[in-house]
Order: structure tokens, then C-alpha cells, then sequence
């Protein structure tokens, strides 16, 4: 664990993602998990974090391990197809991962989720929080809409809004 990192997680808060993210954008994302989940079967969540703190800074937490903790907090397993998928953005690290449950992970390879988080990475660090996330929500949408098609009347399983912890 690197001091570093510490001072950036403490510095770094919720007001940065209130910043990055400001209402109307939040908006725009949930309509756009609501449009994606209509063409597919599976189910989208998104979770920004400004920040680690207490415990899982200080036992120096990946943000990867985070996101799967998030997975299971959010219940995104809780799906009747085991299709649901996360895209967590740690912002304090500037990492972007994505979760999905394990009937989607039979049929799309690792390298394609982390081609998906480095475009949204990209946007991000040219300030495009909003847009690095709908391009996101449409890469992973393209992929379950590919393995998941919709057959029949949409059932949301999950909130679509996104969550700012």
C-alpha cells in the first residue's frame, strides 16, 4: 500500500463524482441501461466510487476486488439467466472494471470486457465521464444482445439508476 495512494483516496470523495457526474447526466445513463436492456435479456448496472475508505483503503483493496464486492452487494448475480454485468469506475484510481455473472463469462472472453473499460478509461481522462459510460453501456450491450436476444416481453430485474457510493 503506497502513500500515495492513500492521500489520493483521502483527498478524493463523493463531490468528485457528484462532479463528474451531475444529475442530468445520471439521467442520460439510466435511460441509456433502460434502451440497452430492451434489445437483450440481460441486466446492466453502474457504480462510480470516488473513493476507498476505512477498511478497504487501508487493507490496500484493488479496485478490482472492489467491483466484485460491489457485484454482490448490488446483487447483479441475482439474475434468473446469470446475465447481469457491472461496470464499476473506481475514479480515485482511474480504473474501470466490469463484472458480468458467469452465464455471460461462458461466452465472452476477458479481453473483451478490458478492451471495453480502456475506451471508457480513455473518455474519462479526457473528462467525458458521461460519454465514456454510454460508450461502455453500448459495447457491453452489442455483447449481450449478441448471447442474451431478446425473445419476449422485457422483465427488469434490476434498478437500471445508476449508484454513486
Amino acid at each position: 500500500m503506497g502513500i500515495k495512494r492513500i492521500g489520493k483516496h483521502l483527498l478524493l470523495n463523493r463531490w468528485r463524482v457528484r462532479r463528474a457526474f451531475p444529475r442530468q447526466a445520471l439521467v442520460n445513463i439510466e435511460k441509456a441501461i433502460k434502451a440497452s436492456e430492451a434489445t437483450h435479456t440481460g441486466q446492466i448496472r453502474f457504480a462510480a466510487e470516488g473513493a476507498l475508505d476505512g477498511v478497504p483503503l487501508f487493507k490496500d483493496q484493488s479496485a478490482r476486488a472492489r467491483s466484485i464486492d460491489m457485484f454482490a452487494h448490488l446483487r447483479v448475480w441475482d439474475t434468473e439467466n446469470s446475465n447481469g454485468v457491472l461496470i464499476y469506475l473506481l475514479l480515485a484510481d482511474h480504473d474501470v472494471e466490469i463484472v458480468a455473472d458467469r452465464g455471460i463469462n461462458e461466452k465472452v472472453q476477458q479481453a473483451e470486457w478490458e478492451t471495453i473499460c480502456r475506451v471508457m478509461e480513455m473518455e474519462f481522462r479526457a473528462g467525458n465521464f458521461e460519454g465514456g459510460v454510454l460508450k461502455g453501456i453500448a459495447a457491453v450491450t452489442r455483447l449481450l444482445a449478441r448471447h442474451f436476444p431478446r425473445s419476449g416481453p422485457n422483465k427488469n430485474e434490476l434498478p437500471d439508476k445508476p449508484v454513486m457510493l
